[in-house]
């Protein structure tokens, strides 16, 4: 199979790529989604749209940053180059970095428990970014290495893995589960540290795969990244559960 136009249609001359329209969809269906589910977490849903109103735009800066930064030998002096994403080159680490700082000051000026909020807005997050990694096929960007596989994907005249698929099939899977553990959290941050955990372990997976993957040094950044993700993760999850046993035997 060979990726379509990345080209959804053109406005006074202005290309209207698929990549930004599918990081759209994403970014929309994640916030209603969280405004509908807000009250369930005891959030005012008007906090989910002013988060949107900060989280969107220093989210998408992060995600270009982050990318830039592991890529800066070619990025370097070329400011131009730099600004434009219309080709790819987000990082969805540097996204969700640039989002949880934005969540991390909200929910202070507010007064929302972090984790709160966060076990609320992962699920949905793991939906935009199964929604999101199509932009990555129309781009024909993110993918494996050559493979005889019958799902394989046409690219520049070899067939390589669609790397781009797993991780948005292994995606809405991970929405579905976290959705369902909602209505039976045994302690706030349950979902949060799930979300960390199984997209991570997903990340090492197929990030291995990968031919494109950001550096640092002779490592995949990707996979040193999410090996740590995943050892903070564990130890908040041990911290929190331990944390609410306690509570519920005072009690």
């Amino acid at each position: 199979m060979r990726a379509p136009d990345p080209i959804a249609f053109s406005i006074l001359g202005i290309d209207i790529r698929w990549y930004g329209i599918l990081i759209g969809i994403g970014f929309i269906l994640a916030i209603w989604l969280s405004y509908r589910r807000a009250p369930r977490y005891g959030i005012n849903s008007d906090n989910i749209l002013d988060l949107a109103v900060f989280i969107i735009p220093v989210s998408l800066v992060c995600a270009r940053l982050y990318y830039v930064i592991f890529n800066w030998s070619y990025y370097a002096g070329d400011f131009m180059a730099i600004i434009n994403t219309r080709n790819g080159g987000l990082a969805i680490h540097g996204g969700v970095i640039g989002g949880i700082i934005v969540a991390l000051i909200l929910c202070h000026r507010n007064k929302i428990s972090f984790l709160n909020l966060a076990d609320l807005i992962f699920p949905t997050v793991a939906l935009a970014q199964s929604i999101g990694r199509w932009g990555n096929f129309f781009n024909s960007e993110a993918h494996g290495g050559p493979t005889d596989l019958p799902w394989a994907i046409e690219v520049n005249g070899q067939m390589v893995h669609p790397t781009f698929l797993y991780e948005s099939l292994w995606c809405l899977a991970l929405f579905i589960f976290l959705s369902l553990l909602g209505s039976k959290r045994k302690f706030t941050g349950q979902i949060a540290c799930m979300y960390g955990i199984l997209y991570s372990t997903e990340r090492i997976l197929v990030e291995q795969l990968r031919t494109d993957s950001l550096m640092i040094g002779p490592f995949k950044q990707a996979q040193v990244l999410s090996l740590c993700v995943i050892i903070i993760c564990l130890g908040a999850y041990w911290i929190l559960m331990n944390k609410e046993n306690k509570k519920q035997k005072r009690s």
